[in-house]
């Protein structure tokens, strides 16, 4: 497999060469539409505009679960598929996927039981591939394993099971395991508009490489609308008088350090005043408390939190922590955008539109799949290429992804040593480490990661800035935004040494992101 930018760009230039599939979105959506194309064994392509995960995809709570909230509202079909996918990715990416325990607090005499039950269901949907049982545990219990629980009126607590996993080092994973089996995969190449044959029917796309600015035109027997939030952008290239399809619907998550809740389980309040669920969830050394659900009539790849819904998450997390969290103790701020299809009623409330996926295909051909969530991304992608292989006319050839390892998926990891997440690549990572002792120190200390990763990020993750590095390839921006911004130099340095860049680029890598940055901290922050 090549990482080589160089290589596989090399692969498109062919003007004759017609794909099977090409892919636009780099997201969780086109990265498992792309996989379970390529391991059907079809040409396949993907673009994407940014950096893989660069929007919702790596802004999530952090979670792989069925989505207790969905089994409120009823959608058990929802659930019962999310929980199956959930089982599916704990085998298949067992690096990066943990079983979580979550305790409800009880603040009512009758919640133990009415949970309780609940949840019981929720575990019933798993079937075979359930993570645990639901319990229902006495005050005392709740206590000794929250110890920074808020006690007063708690009557108990409600412990159930989920999934936990890193959001963009799936992504990145999922890119390398579509590399090896034959796909050409692409970040930073931006996909400016569809060609259509004599009968209308879209017959590929041109596309622009951000880094050069060489524009390419593409053939594809299928194309594939997988932007996300940005799919009406795509569509109303395809048909510009098009109605927008979807509506976006912000979530906002704050980081806090252990201090406010030490332990390795989770809380997920079940009611809060703007009738969502709340989750407080360990993640690598840090908490991750959200999330809100604000619709917005625009979007953007960096969105911003607003302060209503900053607000929103101290005041709530401050019911439940025995230590009420502060401005001054958020460690990074992060908003996602859902892409929500929209509603036919006109209805603006968000968190009633399902989750559930829908495709839709135009006169033209053009397939777009949208709404969905990480959880889903694998069954999306085969309903996806299913309906890919009906409109291009393929050979039709079942899905391989159910029993299809990721790469790096290694069972029994050693969470304690921060390079878990790498699974079967940490050893050589660690040698390379070795080989090069001035790569094997810490890049900022606050942070556990290492020079070694952003070498490893560049030679064998596609990362090509320091924002890739810091944001998506280590966690660092996301975890303590601060520390990040202080880094950002060395990463800028070790990156230019090693893609032949001067020292012009390093700066304005650098100021790059120390800009987008400020917009992870709640307070301005100079190195």
């Amino acid at each position: 497999m090549s990482t080589n930018r160089k290589e596989i760009t090399e692969r498109i230039t062919d003007p004759d060469k017609v794909w099977d599939v090409i892919v636009v979105g780099g997201g969780a959506t086109g990265l498992g539409a792309a996989l379970d194309a390529v391991s059907r064994g079809y040409q396949t392509l993907l673009l994407e505009q940014a950096d893989f995960a660069k929007g919702t995809s790596s802004r999530s709570t952090k979670l792989v679960h069925g989505g207790v909230r969905y089994l409120a509202q009823g959608d058990i079909g929802l659930v019962r598929e999310a929980l199956h996918e959930r089982g599916l990715l704990l085998k298949n990416a067992a690096h990066l996927v943990k079983n979580e325990s979550f305790i409800i607090p009880n603040y009512e005499w009758w919640g133990g039981a009415f949970y309780t039950i609940g949840l019981t269901l929720y575990d019933l949907l798993a079937g075979k591939l359930g993570f645990g049982r639901t319990k229902h545990i006495s005050r005392k219990k709740v206590v000794e394993r929250l110890p920074t629980i808020e006690q007063k009126k708690l009557y108990g607590g409600v412990v159930y099971h989920d999934g936990q996993f890193d959001d963009s080092r799936l992504a990145v994973n999922l890119a390398q395991t579509s590399l090896e089996l034959g796909a050409t995969i692409l970040n930073y190449f931006k996909v400016t508009g569809l060609v259509k044959d004599q009968k209308g029917k879209i017959s590929g796309v041109t596309a622009t490489d951000i880094e050069t600015g060489q524009t390419y035109i593409l053939q594809g027997k299928t194309v594939i609308n997988a932007t996300g939030v940005f799919v009406d952008d795509l569509l109303q290239m395809d048909k510009p008088e098009k109605k927008p399809l979807v509506r976006s619907s912000q979530g906002v998550h704050l980081v806090l350090d252990r201090s406010f809740m030490s332990g390795e389980d989770a809380i997920m309040i079940p009611k809060t005043d703007d009738g969502r669920v709340l989750f407080v969830v360990p993640w690598h050394d840090k908490l991750v408390v959200g999330t809100t659900d604000t619709p917005l009539d625009q979007h953007s790849l960096e969105p911003v939190a607003l302060e209503e819904e900053i607000n929103f998450i101290l005041n709530t997390a401050s019911r439940y922590l025995s230590k009420a969290p502060e401005r001054k103790d958020v460690l990074s701020v992060f908003a996602g955008l859902r892409p929500l299809a929209a509603p036919e009623d006109g209805s603006s409330k968000t968190k009633e539109i399902s989750r559930s996926h829908k495709l839709i295909v135009t006169e033209s051909g053009l397939i777009t799949i949208t709404g969905g969530k990480w959880t889903t991304y694998r069954k999306m992608g085969e309903d996806t290429i299913d309906k890919a292989i009906e409109i291009g006319q393929l050979k039709a050839v079942p899905s391989q992804t159910k029993n299809l390892s990721i790469h790096g998926n290694k069972k029994d990891v050693d969470r304690s040593n921060h390079l878990y997440i790498y699974g079967s690549d940490q050893d050589a990572l660690t040698a390379l480490g070795k080989a090069h002792p001035q790569w094997a120190e810490k890049l900022h200390p606050r942070l556990p990661f290492l020079k070694t990763e952003v070498i490893w990020g560049i030679r064998q993750e596609m990362a090509r800035t320091v924002e890739d590095i810091l944001a998506r390839r280590v966690r660092a921006l996301f975890l303590d935004a601060r520390a990040a911004i202080d880094a950002a130099p060395e990463v800028a340095r070790l990156m230019a040494a090693e893609l032949g860049k001067d020292q012009t680029w390093q700066q304005e890598q650098v100021l790059q992101f120390r800009t987008l940055a400020q917009s992870y901290l709640l307070e301005p922050y100079t190195p």
